[in-house]
């Protein structure tokens, strides 16, 4: 297997993740998923993998990153991590509750990392991140690490538990949402 380099790695990444509002948060959830795929196939720490990775971003010739954007991104995947680790037999839990045709040992890999990850920032960091902005997030980790199948998988779980554990009143102000866009959408098309 053919492995990339930092270099090549921090150009398909500057291809993803152009500049722009956010960049810092999408980048560190890109790092966070990386830590976390390795934390759980390799069962190294995961503050040893995010500093090894924050390391060879700055290291690298050709990052398309300025320095204070690794920065903010290390840190805010390091919270992404622990915040995933501090809560992972819940969400755990909720996955397996809302993928039961999947146990979570079967399941990929990057599904069920990225189903953390989505999970975390849905129903324990939604303080910081809109719950609409967490799931696209994740569904968009999924396309970038997963298989073809990935980023439906991870939107329906997320769906399903993130509706869940909403309240009656806000399940039905978010379908009131959702009907209005596909509304919208069919008016302008």
């Amino acid at each position: 297997m053919l492995e990339r380099t930092v270099d090549e790695e921090l150009e398909q990444l500057g291809r993803i993740f152009p500049r722009g509002p956010f960049l810092d948060r999408r980048l560190g959830r890109a790092l966070a998923f990386q830590a976390l795929y390795e934390m759980d196939l390799g069962h190294h720490p995961p503050d040893q993998v995010l500093e090894r990775l924050a390391e060879s971003f700055k290291d690298a010739a050709a990052s398309p990153y300025p320095e204070d954007v690794l920065n903010d991104a290390t840190r805010y995947a390091q919270e992404l991590v622990s915040g995933v680790l501090a809560n992972r037999a819940a969400i755990d839990g909720l996955i397996q509750q809302r993928a039961p045709l999947w146990p979570l040992a079967q399941m990929s890999a990057v599904d069920r990392n990225v189903l953390r990850i989505g999970l975390y920032e849905s129903l324990y960091g939604n303080a910081t991140v809109p719950l609409r902005t967490a799931i696209n997030e994740a569904v968009e980790l999924a396309k970038l690490f997963g298989s073809e199948t990935s980023a439906k998988f991870v939107n329906g779980v997320l769906g399903r538990a993130v509706e869940a554990m909403l309240p009656d009143s806000a399940r039905s102000a978010d379908a009131a949402d959702t009907d209005k866009a596909t509304h919208s959408a069919k008016q302008a098309g």
